[in-house]
């Protein structure tokens, strides 16, 4: 698989959904954490980003016009002793809680499946990156229908053992636009990490997304041999 501009591949599409980056950056010193959400419905657009103690939670812009908050409220990013866990739903907490019993990132999300949002069944898609004794690893993991039929589960997980610098892999929800909306397909894709400062590199994705579908963008950049990390968040909702 050759690298591909992330840019590019986030712009190649109206509605990609939500999506997670995972990489390292290309002189090989952090590793780098990226997930955005998107919207069609009102509901899903009345969001933001907020910060918590070692992560983030969404939150709904205007809370008067929060209509279910059972698919889009939730902590996309929970850090648990040297690992960061990012989700695009509450499997955030089943991971983290599992994992805190020494289940494996896998088997925890054995007791998930997809979202239960016919017609669409939307997948759950978790990453996780551990960053200890000055190196890196991370894995991405996808929950999907088969091919939007809800009577099977299909689960992918991808593990990256020793990321190479100057790469990443980024996973979605949705190849595209539709209706239903069809779930993402393949591995994750590869795509280029530059040696960007966390601003220009936020800037980069939300300058990619689209403009009418975007909705909050939460990037974080760890130092691998210190652990230490620095994090953004754009809202489309100030």
């Amino acid at each position: 698989m050759k690298a591909v501009s992330l840019e590019k591949e986030i712009g190649s599409t109206s509605y990609p959904g939500r999506g997670i980056v995972l990489g390292r950056t290309a002189d090989g010193a952090k590793a780098v954490i990226a997930y955005f959400i998107m919207g069609r419905s009102e509901n899903s657009r009345n969001r933001i980003f907020a910060q918590t103690e070692d992560g983030i939670k969404t939150e709904a812009f205007d809370p008067s016009k929060l209509v279910d908050p059972s698919l889009i409220i939730y902590s996309p990013v929970r850090v648990l002793d040297d690992k960061t866990i990012v989700t695009n739903g509450d499997q955030t907490d089943t991971i983290y809680n599992l994992m805190s019993q020494q289940l494996t990132f896998e088997q925890a999300l054995r007791t998930r499946g997809f979202e239960p949002d016919e017609p669409n069944y939307t997948p759950r898609i978790s990453g996780i990156v551990k960053c200890a004794e000055g190196k890196m690893n991370y894995a991405l993991s996808i929950l999907k229908s088969a091919d939007g039929n809800p009577d099977c589960c299909e689960r992918y997980t991808y593990a990256y053992d020793a990321p190479l610098a100057g790469l990443g892999r980024f996973i979605h929800t949705y190849m595209g636009d539709g209706n239903p909306l069809p779930s993402f397909e393949g591995e994750p894709t590869l795509v280029e990490i530059e040696n960007d400062t966390i601003d220009v590199f936020a800037d980069k994705i939300w300058n990619a997304l689209d403009s009418d579908n975007k909705v909050s963008l939460f990037v974080r950049y760890i130092d691998i041999a210190t652990g230490e990390y620095e994090s953004k968040i754009i809202n489309k909702n100030k």
